[in-house]
């Protein structure tokens, strides 16, 4: 056996050992290190073996093959421009420019469609589920009663039917209704001290998820956005820079909170609003 062949067998034996110990070791349940072992020298037998079999024993080139002249004869130039030009021959040119024609006025449809039918895409950004007289619910689904929000606790809360729509989240807190100094305007948007901001920061859209009950503080863990909420949720100190914007709140004949419109402003990260 020539000297490049015994190395390539070497190396493909290397993958005969490494395909034995993984199977050796699978079967006896060993520990996955010798599995792990036995598949990598498989595959760098493998590769080894194919290397040396191309650097070794295939024709390494290169190589020139000489190619007859591809120009045609007159005649045939001649004979082709003659069946191109003839009546029949500008029938497929003409239906293509027909079916091109018709495909791209047939795409005009769903365009229409989706700008007279579908919801504007300003108007889905500005808007969420809640609106007027939609009860707050909790993510089981059980209605948010007012005796429910216990001062030093945050409740996260949704529109009743729309558990999964992530836009319209809230979260629910009560403070001293005596301390609230919201903007104005906004004076019938509590219940009792119970107020309700987006859950959505306004950096990035991360979730509102810390509530510092001492401060009256609502935290963004992603980048460290402060809220103040005795002041309507405005920003204290991180990157957001606009105010969490708040949920007009009133109680229907249950005791159970309601929301009596929609968030005034875009939730989430203000892509709406030029910096």
């Amino acid at each position: 056996m020539k000297r490049p062949e015994r190395g390539i067998a070497a190396a493909f034996g290397v993958t005969v050992l490494g395909a034995v110990m993984a199977a050796a070791s699978y079967v006896a349940g060993a520990d996955r290190l010798l599995l792990g072992l036995g598949f990598a020298l498989g595959f760098a037998g493998l590769a080894a073996g194919f290397v040396l079999w191309a650097a070794t024993l295939l024709p390494q080139g290169p190589y020139v093959e000489e190619r007859e002249p591809m120009v045609s004869p007159p005649g045939e130039r001649e004979a082709l421009e003659a069946e191109y030009d003839r009546p029949a021959g500008r029938l497929p040119r003409r239906m293509l420019a027909l079916a091109l024609g018709t495909f791209g006025l047939a795409g005009v449809f769903p365009v229409r469609s989706l700008i007279v039918h579908g919801p504007s895409p300003s108007v889905a950004l500005a808007t969420t589920a809640w609106h007027d007289g939609v009860r707050l619910v909790d993510q089981d689904g059980r209605p948010v009663r007012a005796a429910d929000v216990t001062p030093g606790t945050m409740v996260t809360a949704f529109p009743e039917g729309h558990l999964d729509t992530g836009d319209s989240a809230a979260v629910v807190l009560r403070v001293d209704p005596a301390k609230l100094r919201l903007p104005a305007g906004r004076e019938r948007w509590t219940v009792d001290g119970v107020v309700a901001f987006s859950k959505l920061c306004t950096h990035a859209g991360c979730p509102v998820g810390q509530y510092v009950a001492p401060a009256q503080q609502l935290v963004c863990p992603c980048h460290q956005s402060v809220f103040d909420v005795l002041r309507g949720a405005e920003p204290m100190s991180g990157p957001a820079a606009r105010s969490l914007p708040q949920l007009p709140l009133r109680l229907d004949g249950d005791g159970v909170l309601v929301a009596a419109g929609d968030f005034p402003e875009p939730v989430g990260a203000g892509y709406w609003r030029p910096m």
